[in-house]
């Protein structure tokens, strides 16, 4: 899954990757106190990418690799910002971030709020969710809802490259701790990334396309995937309403209610769990304030309830793609559900595009 660049003249597009990069290396040229750290952050393959060139700009000194020590590495950063700096630390998989819950929940979310609001805590934790060449139950998984849950802490989960830069510039400048969660298959993805510093703020949705028979919600890839989803029963003639949430926490529930009244009918698309993850979360907001608005009952399109599978075989199958959304939508329009379509034993599922290289 590979989005053609824009090909408006005088629009510039960047990878997902490349734009992270940018909005790294604006923030450490704006402001010394800004510094990266992380397992693999200085090495040639530089974190997917997302922080090449940096240590070569700025020096070890702000570029620091750590070792495989994430609990005591997450401290340091958590120090370094209660004494003025702004870290931002990456965990290469999300699971390497569970180590550290200590720092992330117990301490880093909790010293604004009990010093009274005297105290900041600027830091970012980068934390890398989603498939990938077959890393299976301990790499794969999108725990989004867990910090989502924390008061405290900010969450924030981009789907494209143009929200990567500015939703990563302004968790960088936030004063309190902001968990940025990337899924590795919106590396590649292009799209129109403006030049210089701007700032995407935290806590807001977007409509990224306008409809009014179904409302889509949705987070990071699976915003792409409703994209997509749209523009394919645009030729039915169903006009789908496509809500990217951007930040879980602050969640702004807001352009939700307001599609979910105007279409009557709902789609969350999350790319975690389904039992007690956010897509839960979105449909209790709904159901609380615009119940009578719905005309269908609403629909969670998550990953299943079981953990991730590492064989291609299995896959293949466990994770909601398009063609889900597709026939989500058919179903609360009351149109035929289309069979799903065959995918060839010999098929390859694991990585969006031949192009994506990893896992680093």
């Amino acid at each position: 899954m590979r989005p053609e660049p824009d090909a408006r003249a005088g629009v510039r597009t960047l990878k997902f990757v490349q734009a992270l990069n940018e909005a790294l290396d604006l923030c450490m040229a704006n402001d010394p106190r800004v510094f990266i750290m992380g397992l693999g952050a200085p090495d040639a393959a530089a974190i997917f990418g997302s922080t090449k060139g940096l240590a070569e700009k700025y020096g070890p000194m702000r570029v620091l690799d750590t070792p495989v020590a994430e609990h005591a590495m997450t401290g340091v950063a958590l120090g370094t910002a209660l004494d003025g700096m702004r870290p931002v630390m990456t965990h290469i998989r999300l699971e390497f971030a569970m180590l550290a819950i200590d720092q992330i929940v117990n301490q880093a979310a909790k010293w604004h709020y009990m010093f009274g609001g005297q105290a900041k805590v600027p830091l970012v934790i980068r934390m890398v969710v989603g498939r990938g060449w077959g890393q299976g139950p301990q790499h794969s998984q999108s725990l989004q809802s867990w910090f989502a849950h924390v008061p405290g802490l900010k969450v924030v989960m981009p789907a494209t490259p143009h929200d990567a830069k500015g939703l990563l510039i302004s968790a960088i400048e936030d004063d309190n701790p902001v968990v940025f969660i990337e899924h590795r298959w919106l590396y590649n993805v292009h799209g129109p990334v403006p030049e210089g510093v701007y700032r995407v703020p935290l806590g807001q949705a977007h409509v990224l396309r306008a409809g009014r028979d179904v409302t889509i919600a949705a987070t990071s890839l699976m915003t792409l995937e409703a994209v997509r989803a749209a523009e394919d029963l645009a030729q039915e003639g169903i006009e789908v309403e496509v809500v990217d949430l951007r930040t879980l926490n602050p969640f702004d529930e807001a352009p939700v209610l307001a599609s979910v009244r105007k279409t009557g009918r709902l789609i969350v698309a999350d790319t975690g769990s389904r039992s007690v993850g956010f897509a839960a979360e979105v449909i209790a907001r709904v159901a609380e304030q615009c119940l009578t608005d719905l005309t269908q009952p609403p629909v969670r399109l998550t990953l299943p309830d079981v953990p991730t599978p590492t064989t291609r075989a299995l896959s293949n199958y466990y994770y909601p793609l398009v063609h889900d959304l597709t026939a989500a939508a058919r179903r609360l329009m009351g149109r035929p559900v289309r069979p799903e379509p065959e995918i060839k034993p010999e098929a390859f599922l694991d990585v969006p595009d031949p192009g994506f290289s990893g896992p680093f």
